[in-house]
């Protein structure tokens, strides 16, 4: 633990440099680290670099679980607490579900490892969990909520609204599971900014501490992630590279995922349900009973089990024990590590695999690479033993496992976001699965299927690209598929769902050929375009008719407005331009063959001399680019997104449970108000220093009150509304206000009157400097008047003339009367005795001396002392200041600073000192 707490306050400190620059007004960004068993919040505000969130409980991370239990919503340990006597009321391992049919293989194997959930089919086709009779969550639903969670630990922590965020995902996530982590994150109230691969992230917070070792020579890193429910491994490649940006190019550091590769079934649950299973044959062993049929004694079993292979990590065994396992019968059963490495022996060969498949996506870069562990299951010994051996390197533990990817996506998140400016960093990720575009075309009588790669494995995104048909001239469709997936293995396959992504049918292709024809015109084709954006997702930007149309100088004028109109309408959807990369598909017209040498004439003739020059003479032909848009009519082929309506429904239920929280969380605090203060005031009237404060008759009554409201909270009203707590304690503080401000005053009082004597003291010592520097004293540095000097003694002596009298009428009174010498009016004769002295100190930090002017009168010349000039006269004006002596100026300036030195040492009694003597007690 120590050493991570040193890595923290390291991160810190290097964190305030990265973050270059903020901007006061700029509005807080998190990233969400969200796993299937875990999460984590990492937020940047102004004046806060980077850091994690804490939970209610302080905590740096959150169980992922939501639970339901009697109209109570419960988030984190509350939740595994719920679920642990409750299992079917606690939602937990969610990630597998998003985006997904109901006869998903992995829906299908979260049924079988956790029965006691009821999982339905909705309309869409997706799972959805039955909670009760009345109410249904989807997948989608329980992650929003979980989303909006991490939302309010962020702003309980920094006090203010958010509204964009960053989430981790993992990288094998497909399109629909996706897509559907936007629409969760949409339902939490969250702007997502980007969906970022969790190993991206890792690379991210890895890069940003090494900054200085990146340049233009590549080196590589090998990050490893076992997590919960799987493990991925990419190879990335750091070095610096040259952009393009505003105009100016610049050599900018860059990360780009070269080689990626996952395994959606590997991971630390796996080997918690096989150690769950030997504890359960060990408890049918001892003829306990039949285990299986009780979901609350398999949950204790599950989180046994967790805990048992966290404690066998660092041990060679450990006894397993559970209190009241099943039918009031406890279990403890001794388990070794060998027999837990025995248990997934068939796993350790698999995490090998993963590594050797993200080398082989790499095509042979990565010499030289480091290896970088993650996650909280690579800490099994048996799995960083068998990475040794299978990547041939030391394991690197450089990095916090836990908290890389979340501190690497708020990185992300600050510099995506506005009113932040980071150290730049490039990142390029990697596409995993392929994407293609199939349509039909007709040749030779004959309806033939063409395939074009759109984005191939291991392509580096975001990337723009753009596809051309240039042999259709009638409506047409083409679909949007997974190309080859040789590089996936075979039982990850199933895994993906269908390959079909959407179908686009394009309308109105003749007739955009027919309005742009003409002998001078020639088509280009229909483009796509297409964009695989920050989050790995593909949109379909838009879909347009291109032509080129040859005019000269005299008809170009009327073309020329025409084709502007057509590029502005254009460029509202996309252009060619902005893609990177454009993918044309050639036309299958034969070339044609240019004509032989021998075949040529080329006798030219005075005739032929003369048409030539003519046609010098004519205007030069220009190219004009004619744009037509396409409609389009896009339909998703895997699992839809949400509909507006499915959304508002969605929105509406997350609603009503906020609501239901608020009020819940509204009537505890009024409840816990109403108990503190009964329990105070109880307290404070047996104290002799408070009940002096107050009649016996008003410490009896406040005592009988106190007695009343306790029987109450532990009778009828402990299950009041919000509004009866509120008017109990609105009662009850008003019956001892009066006394609570007595006592307050008593208290603040010996404070406050030295507070005004000091400042007594000074004032006087002040006055007593300030009578010399008065013309009738210093004719020389007259800086106070008369008038002046003798308003501040007249101030003086009133307000100590006031103090002693108000002490003594206050001393003549009981603690319990009305109190005569407030808090308040020694603030007011504080404030005002201040003014005064303010007023001529700042006179004399503005008071300059005079200047000797010399002035000839008959025929002789005097010195006299004028006041100086105002700044705003040039020395051309007056160019006998330049003749003045330094020395004189010199000489004054540091008596000025001498005088203002001593006065400085005045104490002031401003702002702070009477938020020292403010009430705290009402």
């Amino acid at each position: 633990m120590a050493l991570v707490y040193k890595m923290l306050s390291a991160i810190c400190l290097v964190l305030l440099p990265l973050l270059l620059s903020q901007n006061v007004d700029a509005a807080a960004v998190i990233s969400i680290d969200l796993g299937s068993e875990w999460m984590k919040i990492g937020i940047v505000s102004p004046g806060v670099p980077m850091e994690i969130v804490l939970n209610k409980e302080s905590k740096r991370k959150t169980p992922a679980v939501v639970a339901f239990r009697d109209d109570v919503r419960t988030f984190g340990e509350d939740a595994v607490t719920v679920g642990v006597r409750f299992p079917k009321n606690s939602y937990k391992y969610l990630l597998d579900l998003l985006g997904k049919p109901y006869d998903h293989p992995l829906v299908q194997s979260f049924k079988d490892k956790f029965p006691y959930y009821e999982l339905v089919a909705t309309e869409r086709g997706t799972p959805e969990f039955v909670h009760d009779n009345n109410t249904r969550y989807t997948p989608e639903e329980l992650v929003g909520q979980l989303l909006a969670k991490a939302k309010d630990f962020a702003e309980l922590s920094h006090g203010q609204p958010i509204t964009e965020c960053v989430i981790t995902i993992p990288g094998y996530f497909n399109q629909a599971e996706r897509r559907a982590m936007k629409e969760a994150a949409a339902l939490a109230g969250l702007n997502v900014l980007q969906l970022i691969n969790d190993y991206t992230a890792i690379a991210i917070n890895y890069g940003i501490f090494r900054r200085k070792e990146i340049n233009e020579t590549a080196w590589y890193a090998l990050f490893f992630d076992m997590g919960a429910v799987s493990t991925k491994a990419a190879l990335v490649e750091y070095k610096t590279v040259k952009i393009k940006d505003k105009g100016y190019v610049e050599t900018v550091p860059q990360l780009q995922v070269i080689g990626v590769g996952y395994d959606r079934t590997l991971g630390g649950l796996e080997m918690t349900l096989r150690l769950r299973e030997h504890l359960i044959k060990a408890w049918e062993a001892n003829g306990g009973g039949d285990v299986r049929a009780s979901p609350r004694a398999m949950e204790k079993l599950l989180l046994e089990s967790e805990r048992l292979k966290i404690v066998l990590s660092a041990n060679s065994e450990h006894y397993a024990q559970i209190e009241s396992l099943l039918d009031d019968k406890d279990f403890k059963h001794l388990v070794s590590r060998a027999e837990l490495e025995a248990l997934c022996s068939d796993l350790w060969p698999r995490v090998s695999g993963v590594i050797q498949r993200a080398i082989a996506a790499a095509s042979g870069s990565g010499t030289g690479a480091r290896l970088i562990v993650a996650g909280g299951a690579s800490r099994v010994p048996s799995v960083q033993e068998t990475l040794r051996s299978a990547a041939g390197l030391e394991l690197s533990r450089s990095i916090n496992a836990d908290e890389a990817a979340t501190l690497g996506a708020v990185y992300r998140a600050a510099s995506l976001a506005t009113g932040y400016k980071v150290a730049p960093l490039n990142v390029r990720d990697a596409v995993i699965l392929p994407i293609q575009v199939v349509f039909t075309r007709h040749v030779d009588g004959n309806d033939r299927l063409i395939k074009r790669t759109l984005f191939g494995p291991m392509n580096p995104y975001p990337q723009k690209k753009v596809i051309t048909f240039n042999k259709h001239t009638d409506d047409f469709t083409f679909t949007v598929n997974y190309a080859e997936l040789d590089h996936i293995p075979s039982n990850e396959l199933k895994n993906i769902g269908t390959l079909n992504l959407s179908q686009v049918v394009l309308s109105g292709v003749n007739e955009a050929l027919t309005k742009n024809s003409g002998d001078n015109i020639e088509h280009k084709g229909i483009k796509a375009h297409f964009n695989l954006d920050d989050s790995g997702i593909l949109n379909l930007a838009n879909v347009e008719f291109v032509a080129e149309k040859t005019v000269t100088e005299e008809d170009g004028e009327d073309d020329s407005t025409l084709s502007k109109i057509g590029s502005t309408i254009s460029k509202l959807f996309g252009s060619d331009s902005e893609a990177p990369e454009k993918l044309e598909e050639f036309s299958d017209e034969k070339p044609q063959v240019p004509p032989k040498n021998d075949t040529v004439k080329t006798n030219e003739t005075a005739s032929e001399k003369q048409n030539a020059t003519e046609a010098e003479s004519k205007p030069k032909p220009k190219i004009v680019v004619l744009k037509e848009p396409i409609k389009t009519d896009e339909q998703i082929l895997n699992v839809r997104p949400l509909s507006l309506e499915e959304f508002k429904t969605s929105k509406t239920k997350i609603t009503k449970l906020n609501n239901i929280d608020k009020k819940r969380i509204e009537r505890e605090t009024a409840l816990n108000n109403l108990e503190a203060f009964v329990v105070d005031v109880q307290m404070k009237t047996d104290m002799d220093e408070y009940a002096e404060c107050g009649t016996p008759e008003q410490i009896v009554e406040i005592k009988k009150l106190c007695s009343e409201i306790s029987e109450w909270l532990y009778d009828d009203g402990y299950d009041a509304a919000t509004e009866k707590f509120e008017e109990r304690l609105s009662l009850l503080k008003e019956k001892t206000n009066s006394i609570l401000y007595k006592h307050w005053e008593h208290r603040e009082r010996p404070d406050a009157v030295a507070s005004i004597r000091k400042l007594l003291n000074s004032s006087q010592e002040f006055l007593k400097m300030a009578r010399n520097f008065t013309k009738e004293v210093n004719p020389d540095k007259d800086i106070f008047t008369e008038i002046e000097i003798t308003m501040l003694d007249v101030k003086i002596e009133e307000t100590k003339n006031w103090l002693e009298e108000a002490i003594k009428e206050q001393n003549a009174l009981k603690k319990n009367d009305d109190v005569k010498l407030t808090i308040d009016s020694i603030r007011d004769k504080i404030a005002s005795l201040d003014r005064e002295v303010k007023y001529l100190l700042n006179k004399m930090k503005i008071w300059k001396p005079k200047k000797p002017v010399k002035i000839e009168k008959d025929n002789k010349t005097d010195t006299v002392v004028e006041p100086e000039k105002q700044k705003t006269e040039t020395l051309e004006e007056k160019p006998e200041a330049q003749e003045k002596p330094i020395t004189e100026n010199t000489e004054t300036d540091e008596e000025s600073v001498a005088v203002e030195e001593e006065i400085t040492e005045i104490p002031q009694i401003g702002e702070e000192n009477q938020e020292e003597v403010e009430h705290s007690e009402l």
